[in-house]
Order: structure tokens, then sequence, then C-alpha cells
């Protein structure tokens, strides 16, 4: 089952948090820096923040429906998403990082308004599943915190404070449950806990929850993690 937290204090400071340590790691991006890759195919960190700052308007829109009961997509389009992130991707460094600031903070400022029965609502995000708004919570922290990771300028899946880190692995392995084509293979923590078994046999993965989150993300290659056979090719995640 993908992953949702409830609307608490705790978890409105999660987003409050990852927010500002990104918005703290782009002080001194210039425009060089900007149009640089990031560790996405095909996307500079321009793309990655553009990627951000239409994401947060994009998920009020979900917010939209849950709270009028009229259904609002997330995005018209794959096409229009991909659209309106090229158009975006190529300002300069200081408007790029005030977009990402501006609807970061609007986006809270919905979330914090979003009246009680419409948390309880069903909605559908762009990626299918059927969820109330507190997958919408998920999901944004779950972006701040890997795109974070994915503009190379420093911050690593082993940066993301555990709170946000569990909340995240707890949503990727939710996914890789319902996903086709996973290999046979048992995943183990640091400390031989299991965190998630896939079919039946298989080698046993193990290493921190860090490291899993790396691999199981696409973030890494497996580094961090030992492995009793060759390790598994898992499906692409999202």
């Amino acid at each position: 089952m993908l992953k949702e937290i409830p609307p608490t204090r705790e978890s409105f400071a999660a987003l409050d948090a990852a927010a500002e340590r990104l918005l703290a790691g782009l002080v001194g991006l210039d425009d060089h820096g900007i149009g640089q890759p990031s560790t996405l195919p095909g996307w500079t960190r321009g793309h990655v923040l553009s990627h951000l700052a239409r994401q947060a308007p994009a998920l009020e829109r979900l917010l939209e429906w849950a709270r009028t009961g009229v259904e609002t997509p997330q995005y018209a389009s794959r096409e229009a998403r991909d659209t309106e992130i090229e158009a975006g991707a190529h300002r300069t460094a200081a408007a790029l990082v005030a977009d990402v600031r501006e609807t970061a903070a609007h986006f809270r400022r919905t979330v914090a308004r979003l009246p009680a029965p419409a948390w309880q609502a069903t909605i559908r995000p762009f990626t299918g599943e059927l969820c109330t708004p507190r997958r919408i919570l998920v999901i944004r922290l779950r972006e701040l915190e890997l795109h974070h990771v994915d503009l190379a300028i420093g911050y690593r899946v082993d940066d993301i404070p555990a709170p946000a880190l569990e909340i995240i692995l707890a949503d990727v392995l939710g996914y890789y449950a319902e996903a086709a084509d996973v290999p046979d293979f048992t995943l183990r923590d640091g400390q031989g806990a299991v965190l998630a078994r896939f079919g039946t046999g298989g080698p046993v993965v193990s290493g921190s929850r860090a490291a899993a989150l790396g691999w199981l993300s696409g973030r890494t290659a497996g580094s961090g993690l030992v492995s009793t056979g060759e390790l598994p090719v898992l499906p692409k995640w999202l």
C-alpha cells in the first residue's frame, strides 16, 4: 500500500523543513550552475527546480478536488506537464529559486487551510492511484527530498533526516509491493530487520535504510548494500 501521513503539526513541520533545506542549498547557485546537468537524464538543475515549482500548484489542484468534490486533474496530460517544466527551466537562477520559494509557501498555506472533511476525500494523482490528500503530503515531501539529491549540489540520500527518510522509504516499498516484474529478494536494514520481502526466494540485500532508499529510488546503483547473490535488477520506479 502506498504511504499516507496524517495532516498533523509534525507532518507540516517535515514539509517546511524539507523546503528550507532545499532553499538553503540553493544559496549561491548562479545562472551557470542552474544550466549544469542534474543527476536525472536529460534534465539540468533548472529542469529540476522548474518541476518542483510547477508541482506545487499541480498538487493544489488535487487538494481543490478534495475540497470541492469537482474532479480537477493534477495535470491535463504528460505532454502538458513536460511542456510546463521545459518552459520554466531556462530562467535565471534568481527567478527559479524565487518560484520554488513562493510556490512552496503557497502550497503550505493551501494545505493548512484544507477543511477537515476534505482530508478523507478520494482523489487520483497523475500516477493513477486512488488516495486521500494525506498521500499528497507524502508526494510533496518525497519530491522535495529526492529532487534535492538530484540537483547534485552536495545533498545526499544519507542527509535526509530519519523521520522523512522513513516516510519516503515506506512509500517506495509500497510502490514495489504493487509493481509487476519485481524479482525475488529480501531487503534487510543494517541491524538485520526485514524491511520487505518480494517473492519467496532470491538473495538477501542488506544495508542502511538510506542505502536501501538510494537503490530503490534509482539514485544509486546499490552503493552501501551487500547481497548474498547478484544484486537484483529492479523495474523502474515511477
